[in-house]
């Protein structure tokens, strides 16, 4: 798999932040089929950084209903990538 399907977008949400601020943690939204040997090799390539853990969830879809039709939202996985000391991604530099 290529590192740019890897990693699909970085989530920035309040707990995301949180994680980032406390434990040094970056949280990505990254393709289903992943394993964590890929999304350390992708983020270590991409942003420069050394990767010291990874930790995945998968997300199962959930039913929807839409008057008289039914559906089913996509299942995803997400992804919380612990960096090394010292190294730091910046998604909103100078803001």
């Amino acid at each position: 798999m290529d590192v740019y399907t890897v990693l699909v977008a970085p989530l920035i949400t309040e707990k995301s932040t949180l994680a980032s601020e406390v434990g040094n943690q970056v949280v990505f939204r990254v393709h289903p089929q992943a394993n964590k040997v890929s999304i350390k090799n992708a983020v270590e390539a991409l942003f420069d950084v050394k990767v010291k853990q990874v930790r995945t969830i998968q997300y199962i879809g959930k039913h929807r209903r839409v008057g008289r039709s039914q559906g089913r939202k996509a299942a995803w996985k997400k992804a919380y990538v612990t960096l090394r000391d010292g190294d730091r991604i910046d998604f909103f530099e100078g803001a």
